[in-house]
């Protein structure tokens, strides 16, 4: 839902915008039903208004700029029905988000089940606060994000599939050794399959220059103060890729074990990794991504000596939140664990064959 929140200016390398391309309403600009105009090399296109309710207009508002900046500018009005006389929000992909009230009345609930002075924002119909907006209006803006968001996930999907390809959405915080573990299992695959990388950042493209090194090809994806990639960047990205072979395409994503739960890029799994420094209680405290995902990978073992970590705890921390979860723990520095992670990545393209 980070999406009412403003994030996401992103930059794909390579991408002009203009020859084919789709919006986040799953159309293609080759054709498309809303009308659109130019102004000093800049696209721009108005989607119909959306009613989020009987009294809330929405109007997706997108920018297409030539050298790959995509902005995307959602404008809605608060209802009357709400209790703020007069309020309005822009949400803007160049991450500038301006909330405007002229009058305000909050309610705070606090679940029985939480200590005395503790607050919690996820517990309305949309598990997520956003100051100003009620929890009916984010729930419906939310459907109509992921919903347009999925329709190009499902795109990209007929992609990969009629390719044969195992796409992966690599996901974890930041500092788990993702890129570290990918470069190593693209050394050790390389030689017998395809393989390529579209990597997510929001800035720098030091990780896909680490991909580069192993001599398989990798798109950068800069998000700018977005927290997740999205199924049009990973469209975008891979038509630049030009992978039409059966093989392993990588998706490594922005470090966060939030927002990227929530968006389907076209991947076949999402696989979770969590490196032993971070405790065991991670899958708990954000279970949306682990209950997403298929695999959990517990990396840095080798570091287990030092810190303090139970894995099994760990593993029935994630299990209590996705019963089907598999688990490999593996080290990407000493190697320890990859055969392992290996023989499930072949299994798993062997079944795309």
């Amino acid at each position: 839902m980070c999406n009412v929140c403003g994030c996401g200016d992103s930059r794909v390398e390579g991408v002009t915008h203009g020859d084919h391309y789709h919006d986040h309403h799953g159309h293609s600009h080759h054709e498309h039903d809303h009308h659109e105009h130019h102004h000093n090399g800049h696209r721009h296109d108005h989607s119909q208004a959306q009613q989020v309710s009987n009294e809330q207009p929405v109007v997706i508002h997108h920018h297409y700029h030539h050298q790959g900046d995509v902005h995307h500018h959602v404008h809605y009005t608060l209802p009357a029905t709400s209790h703020h006389d007069h309020g309005h929000s822009h949400s803007h992909h160049d991450h500038h988000e301006h909330s405007h009230h002229d009058h305000h009345s909050h309610e705070h609930h606090q679940p029985e089940t939480m200590a005395k002075g503790d607050l919690h924002y996820g517990k309305g119909e949309a598990e997520v606060h956003v100051a100003g907006v009620s929890q009916r209006q984010l729930l419906t803006l939310e459907m109509d994000i992921l919903g347009n968001n999925n329709k190009l996930a499902e795109h990209n999907r007929e992609h990969f599939e009629a390719n044969k390809q195992l796409v992966l959405n690599l996901v974890s915080s930041p500092g788990s050794g993702k890129t570290t573990l990918l470069t190593e299992t693209l050394m050790l695959l390389k030689q017998k399959f395809p393989c390529a990388v579209i990597e997510g950042d929001q800035q720098t493209s030091n990780d896909a220059d680490r991909i580069r090194a192993t001599e398989v090809p990798a798109i950068q994806v800069n998000t700018g103060k977005g927290c997740h990639l999205d199924a049009q960047m990973v469209h975008d990205a891979y038509h630049q890729l030009a992978m039409n072979e059966p093989g392993f395409l990588f998706i490594e994503n922005v470090g966060n074990l939030v927002c990227p739960a929530s968006f389907d890029l076209g991947e076949a799994c999402k696989v979770a990794i969590l490196s032993v420094t971070e405790g065991d209680d991670k899958p708990l405290k954000y279970p949306n991504m682990f209950a997403a995902a298929d695999l959990m990978l517990i990396n840095k073992v080798d570091l287990l000596p030092y810190v303090d970590i139970k894995i099994e705890d760990c593993i029935a921390s994630a299990r209590k939140v996705n019963p089907t979860i598999q688990v490999i723990k593996l080290s990407a520095k000493t190697g320890e664990g990859v055969d392992a992670w290996l023989n499930w990545l072949t299994e798993q393209l062997q079944q795309r064959q």
